[in-house]
């Protein structure tokens, strides 16, 4: 009899463990769906910019807004994400989050100007609160592995960032361009149909709720804003790099085409390092180390193009590009380990991704018109340098081995 209960009691051990096993597949599937999702709808228009205009007889102002209107979603919503978790849980608001990014995408391929900008929106929205919760979500669910989990989130972001930027053009030449900003409506379904056990288990509790925490504020948190300026420079210089290089490149002789493919080498070159980086992170007490070779990899890599060898193009670019997969990978690390619980990760990361793509947004345009007042690249470089001197200042801070109160 005794035999029997042990036997029964076993089996359902089992059970449990097999059921808390397929929760953890979900959650890894959902991490990687959504994290495809998080920049491949951006990165995909940028190259049919032009596509765009000539079809929709738009300006060229407006057609530049499309790009900098998600940046304006993510610093008005990032704030929002945190207290929509706490109270609903961080699974339900990225299932809401993965619609609102299929609803807009699919609202782009109508050929409408106004549905054109509106879905832009949506889409900027879903990815708003995509960017702040997946940290959280990592830091919940998978807490021995932030450092690996971090590592996978960034690979997915960035390389369907890459390979979007690259197909859009050939894309668009079978299917129109509404056509290929459509494409990748079909992974946010993905993502919509991994999530959609989670937020239908009962047992799914919100952020906050499950841990007695009460909400932080991180505003009074001088290590909170270090993080928070640290994020948004590093981004400003991944956003103005990404609108304004290939101009410079031609105005230093280099062909239009291999301008782009140089932009593109630049976003391939820190894949690696953006799941290499959280890792090694992960180990360290103090992640000050990487960020002087952030630093390094940024201050060498712009002053190369400022005033190094034509010939080592390349080489600078790749600094610049392994730089910033260095950063960002940090400071996605940063909310996870200055933190003590998943709901504090989900607050800095609002903090951070709400304030700091505000400074990102800056990047381009305060770059293009200094460029405009002195007719030359070298003073909207000096700003970049400057900018890399504060990340590394910033970031020193960010690394030493505390957390925020």
């Amino acid at each position: 009899m005794r035999f029997q209960q042990q036997e029964l009691l076993q089996q359902d051990e089992s059970k449990v463990k097999m059921i808390g096993s397929f929760e953890l597949l979900l959650v890894f599937l959902a991490i990687i769906s959504v994290g495809a999702n998080l920049r491949a709808p951006l990165t995909s228009v940028g190259p049919l910019v032009g596509e765009i205009r000539s079809s929709l007889g738009i300006s060229g102002f407006a057609a530049g807004f499309l790009t900098t209107l998600p940046l304006l979603a993510f610093a008005l919503l990032s704030p929002f994400a945190p207290k929509l978790s706490r109270r609903f849980g961080m699974e339900p608001v990225l299932f809401f989050a993965s619609v609102l990014i299929t609803a807009g995408i699919f609202l782009r391929m109508t050929g409408s100007v106004r549905l054109l900008f509106a879905g832009t929106l949506l889409v900027g929205f879903g990815i708003a609160f995509g960017n702040v919760l997946i940290p959280g979500l990592i830091k919940s669910r998978f807490p021995m592995h932030l450092g690996v989990m971090t590592g996978i989130y960034a690979v997915s972001m960035n390389l369907c960032a890459a390979i979007a930027s690259g197909l859009s053009v050939p894309v668009s030449e079978k299917l129109g361009w509404s056509g290929s900003l459509g494409y990748w409506g079909f992974i946010s379904l993905v993502a919509i149909l991994v999530l959609l056990p989670q937020v239908r288990r009962s047992g799914n509790r919100p952020a906050g709720k499950e841990s007695g925490q009460k909400a932080v504020n991180l505003w009074k948190s001088g290590l909170a804003w270090n993080i928070t300026v640290f994020m948004g420079l590093q981004s400003l210089i991944f956003y103005t790099i990404v609108a304004w290089l290939p101009e410079i490149l031609a105005e230093r002789g280099v062909e239009a085409g291999a301008a782009g493919w140089l932009l593109s080498l630049m976003q391939f070159a820190l894949i690696p390092f953006t799941f290499i980086i959280p890792i090694i992170a992960g180990r360290m007490k103090s992640q000050i180390p990487l960020v002087i070779a952030t630093g390094a990899l940024f201050i060498g890599g712009i002053l190369g193009i400022l005033m190094g060898a034509s010939s080592l193009t390349l080489l600078w670019v790749i600094m610049i590009g392994i730089g910033g997969g260095t950063a960002f990978s940090l400071a996605m690390m940063f909310f996870s380990l200055r933190t003590k619980n998943p709901q504090e990760a989900a607050e800095l990361s609002g903090m951070a991704q709400s304030f700091g793509y505000l400074l990102a947004a800056t990047g381009p345009a305060l770059f293009g018109i200094l460029h405009d007042a002195t007719h030359s690249w070298t003073l909207p470089l000096w700003m970049l340098l400057a900018v890399s001197v504060i990340i590394l200042v910033t970031g020193i801070v960010s690394g030493r081995d505390t957390q925020v109160r």
